[in-house]
């Protein structure tokens, strides 16, 4: 596709949140002419924050597709760096659970803020442009239209080559799509909801380390807090529904904490605990999974629209930008030709967004329960020595989804692999040890109790020569046979 077919291809990007803002600025970048249709009213004009701020975790996949399009270091400049778990036991206890080595962190961003800068990032190619509060009411892929409703409620019809969905896990791009032939759809509410609370800083300082993704695991539930750029940290309480219904008042909301979380009333206060816990109610979780992400080479889903995940492995926002970085790079393959690209990004993208998919539901029982266990502790701590002699080999799962581009599919095969060789070598090594201890045992004895320990075996021995034809017996038989062939 040579340059002037590029100026006239037109793309329609569902949705100006933090995947569809990211994908705008890709396909800008390749002198396509992209329109942002965004439901919200622009967020930058906003005169104050909608709601409570969120926190997300950056890793590696979002770092390296902000860098794509120049983002990164002014996205990570206003990070701050996590480089462990810090685990809050019920008695007050602290412990730290290194991420991977002292280079390797994760970095906890606003969400608001990450958006603005996106948005201003779109405004910078003269052939983007984004359209706030233009609501989408319908989408016909087949004829590649759309129609969108904006601030003068008059509905507008519009044509474009490629119709982008990244409307988020309520997706109406998707929707539509799911009326189409052999389009597979599935979609999971767990039975557990969030509720953010904040924790304001202490004299202009962190209540808390700074440098650590603090939790509380408390088997069934848990709480987690990020530190953010103004010393303060966003806490996020994931916990069964039927629990948080069972906190009624003030003084159940206090009860509970005492008894669940009591390091954590005073970095909150009580005031501002009982007030932000009744400010918004609980919020429900969703896991979405479809397939494939596109309609021919008129339509394509990207992000929650795609693959709604839960948060427990804070990679949705990642594999989101991580969406938009491996279309750039098909781009890139099949010289723009979207008949060719987008079959190839469902192909690709399917079992890596169901894989994280999986493993963000099983990092949730991990987080709230396993890291408590000693067991896991010498796990891990095992897993980083063998990954620190043998780098190339042994990769632990965290690692390989947190601070590389390895696929995640692949990392989970090799997350499997690992634990196997792992298990067998403990095995062997406990075969090998109580083999040991049994020799050492047995040559510390005296000779006289070392006697008296074989002569079970020896009763044996003589049962078995006794009742199986010993020799003698054998020559009885044959002087018997002698004797009667005569």
């Amino acid at each position: 596709m040579d340059s002037s077919d590029i100026q006239r291809t037109k793309i329609a990007v569902i949705g100006g949140g933090l995947v569809g803002s990211l994908n705008a600025c890709f396909l800008a970048k390749r002198n396509f002419q992209v329109d942002v249709y965004e439901a919200r009213e622009d967020i930058r004009m906003a005169k104050s924050a909608r709601g409570r701020s969120i926190n997300l975790a950056l890793s590696y996949r979002g770092r390296q597709a902000l860098k794509a399009i120049g983002l990164e270091d002014q996205v990570v400049a206003q990070g701050v760096p996590m480089r462990a778990r810090m685990i809050h036991s019920l008695t007050g206890k602290k412990s730290a659970i290194p991420y991977g080595t002292k280079s390797q962190y994760i970095l906890s961003i606003s969400r608001e803020n990450l958006n603005k800068d996106l948005l201003t990032a779109i405004e910078k190619y003269p052939n983007a442009k984004v359209y706030f509060g233009h609501r989408l009411l319908k989408c016909n892929p087949e004829d590649r239209t759309i129609t969108v409703l904006g601030s003068d409620e008059v509905p507008k019809d519009v044509t474009c080559d490629l119709i982008v969905g990244c409307d988020g896990a309520y997706s109406t791009v998707r929707a539509h799509l799911m009326k189409k032939p052999r389009f597979d759809y599935s979609q999971q509410y767990i039975p557990h909801g969030y509720m953010e609370l904040t924790i304001p800083s202490k004299g202009g300082n962190y209540a808390m380390e700074p440098n650590y993704l603090h939790i509380w695991p408390r088997n069934t539930f848990m709480m987690i807090a990020l530190p953010n750029k103004d010393k303060s940290f966003t806490c996020t309480l994931f916990m069964p529904f039927e629990e948080f219904e069972k906190l009624q008042t003030s003084r159940d909301v206090l009860a509970f904490f005492h008894k669940c979380f009591p390091d954590a009333i005073p970095l909150i206060g009580e005031q501002n605990l009982t007030r932000d816990f009744f400010l918004l109610p609980a919020q429900p979780m969703i896991s979405v999974k479809c397939s494939p992400f596109h309609f021919k080479s008129h339509c394509l889903l990207m992000g929650d629209a795609a693959h709604a995940i839960v948060p427990f492995f804070g990679q949705g926002m990642n594999a989101g930008f991580e969406d938009c970085l491996v279309f750039d790079e098909l781009l890139d393959k099949f010289n723009n030709d979207l008949s060719m690209c987008l079959p190839e990004f469902s192909r690709l993208r399917i079992p890596d967004d169901h894989a994280i998919s999986d493993l963000s539901m099983y990092n949730y029982i991990e987080m709230r329960s396993h890291v408590t266990s000693r067991w896991f502790i010498f796990q891990k701590n095992v897993e980083r020595f063998l990954h620190t002699i043998m780098p190339s080999t042994f990769i632990p799962l965290y690692t390989m989804v947190t601070f590389s581009r390895i696929r995640y599919h692949e990392a989970v095969l090799r997350w499997h692999w690992q634990k196997k060789v792992i298990n067998k070598g403990f095995y062997f090594f406990g075969a090998l040890t109580a083999m040991g201890t049994t020799y050492l045992l047995m040559s510390s004895l005296s000779p006289r109790l070392q006697d008296y320990l074989r002569r079970p075996w020896d009763w044996v021995t003589n049962f078995q020569n006794t009742t199986c034809c010993p020799a003698n017996s054998m020559e009885s038989l044959e002087q018997i046979s002698n004797v009667t062939s005569r």
